[in-house]
């Protein structure tokens, strides 16, 4: 019924977009010197390909949509008509290299106009706009440094998850356990939030934003996009009273001005010297803590899965671990250098972000006409690149559908064809703190127990991430002390 409704709001979607295009748009015959247009078809003069590319993900084959295409049309791109847009598909490392090596020369981030209203700036500018003042400011956030700080603050975190939700338990369900894990972490480090109950308060209003980011954008009373615009304005309302509070302990010496991303935001003016007011540091802060936990917890979850899978794996993972947690002493918080050995239980994961990349790929502008392997692209059109045109291609990944952690040994996979975080300059800033996350979370788990999956088959549904349908519930059996 769910998706029955989403294909009925897309069709209605499509019909608008269809309209405003023959008002407005008129189709390039090229961009490129004369070169032709990529091959490929535009699908439906109404929908375009939009529902063919969004079920595939529904019925949990995402890459289905982009072989196909590839081996009727072009294995490095391919013309398509996507969210209302005429776009192009770059596939394989080559189509990842361009994209990512021309960042602000001839392509840039795009994303759709609705994301603003679930995004809001109190500034006027556009989600890309802040999205880039961003970028600039986490580095420091997230420099080695700071990471090595959160170390303990993450196992404490994990420590206190695993004892509430997991602890004295036979059966589980993993993805909102993991949900709650990445997001209890987020609020901690991001805006020192603890408290579980204050966590619990703005965990369901996330949840409802999170889905109205990904939903058909109808602002109706009772739709997904409605209820995810009226989430983000709670938010941002409670966010902008936890950030008067932080200028008060600031000023009175009872907050620190490195204890997290909120006292540097405060603290830290732009170039032109001056600081940002709380409802900017609110939007800021609302879009970390959904890319610090969303995409985390599906990994995650994911994890759980292959391990309860292949007992041989998950043999290694745990002995790796155990030879950590029998070196630290009785309370002994792990630290960087415990991490750092994590090298087997490192590679599985990115394994499981290879098979399973919560990213599934992104869109992007073309701002100049321009040529691509002998095919035109014009200024405006959406270039889409996805993870899986290299993650699951024989030519990159030999026998791509086999878990084999060993692909990430050594040198590792080449390069612009593992690309769970991007790449180029748009490379996720947070791709060393989900490391962390993740390892951490590995190290608890398999510490803790063995497990089996309770739903055998269960289905994988990716909208836009991942997601097993019913949760992953799990069996647990706690080791023996």
């Amino acid at each position: 019924m769910e998706v029955f409704y989403a294909s009925l709001l897309c069709l209605f979607v499509s019909i608008i977009f269809f309209f405003l295009n023959l008002l407005f748009y008129k189709t390039k015959p090229s961009g490129g010197g004369g070169a032709p247009l990529p091959p490929g078809k535009t699908g439906w003069p109404v929908i375009g390909e939009s529902l063919t590319f969004l079920s595939t993900g529904w019925k949990g084959h995402p890459e289905k949509f982009i072989f196909d295409r590839m081996v009727k049309y072009s294995s490095h791109v391919f013309k398509t008509h996507l969210l209302g847009e005429p776009a192009a598909v770059f596939c394989g490392a080559s189509g990842n290299k361009f994209l990512f090596s021309n960042e602000n020369k001839l392509v840039q981030a795009w994303w759709p106009s609705s994301v603003d209203k679930i995004f809001p700036s109190s500034t006027q500018t556009s989600s890309k706009e802040e999205a880039i003042k961003m970028r600039k400011m986490l580095p420091h956030f997230l420099k080695p440094e700071a990471l090595h700080r959160y170390v303990g603050i993450m196992d404490h975190i994990a420590q206190r998850h695993f004892a509430d939700g997991w602890d004295n338990k036979t059966e589980v369900v993993v993805f909102p356990l993991a949900k709650n894990y990445t997001f209890w972490l987020a609020c901690r480090l991001f805006v020192s939030i603890e408290d579980p109950n204050q966590v619990d308060k703005f965990a369901e209003p996330f949840n409802l934003l999170a889905s109205g980011l990904i939903s058909i954008p109808i602002d109706l009373p009772g739709t997904p996009f409605n209820k995810g615009i009226k989430a983000s304005n709670f938010v941002r309302k409670e966010l902008v009273a936890i950030i008067k509070q932080r200028k008060i302990d600031l000023a009175e010496g009872k907050a620190s001005p490195t204890q997290d991303i909120l006292s540097h935001m405060l603290l830290t003016s732009d170039e032109d010297g001056k600081f940002m007011d709380e409802l900017g540091i609110a939007d800021k802060i609302l879009g970390l803590l959904i890319g610090g936990h969303d995409t985390a917890s599906s990994a995650c979850t994911f994890i759980v899965k292959y391990l309860a899978e292949l007992p041989e794996i998950y043999e290694g993972v745990y002995n790796e671990q155990m030879e950590i947690a029998q070196s630290k002493a009785p309370g002994e918080l792990l630290n960087w250098d415990d991490l750092q050995k994590m090298k087997y239980s490192w590679n599985v994961a990115c394994e499981v972000l290879r098979l399973a990349p919560p990213l599934q790929g992104a869109f992007r502008e073309a701002i100049a006409d321009f040529a691509y392997n002998g095919f035109s692209i014009p200024k405006g059109w959406k270039l889409y690149w996805s993870a899986n045109s290299t993650h699951k291609n024989p030519d990159f990944f030999p026998e791509p559908q086999k878990f084999d952690p060993s692909r990430f040994e050594g040198s590792g996979p080449a390069p612009y064809t593992f690309v769970p975080f991007g790449g180029g300059p748009r490379m996720c800033p947070g791709k060393e703190y989900a490391r962390l996350e993740i390892l951490v979370f590995m190290h608890h788990l398999v510490k803790r127990f063995k497990w089996e999956k309770i739903i055998p088959d269960e289905k994988i549904v990716v909208d836009p991430m991942p997601i097993p349908a019913k949760g992953l519930p799990v069996r647990l059996f706690p080791h023996k002390a």
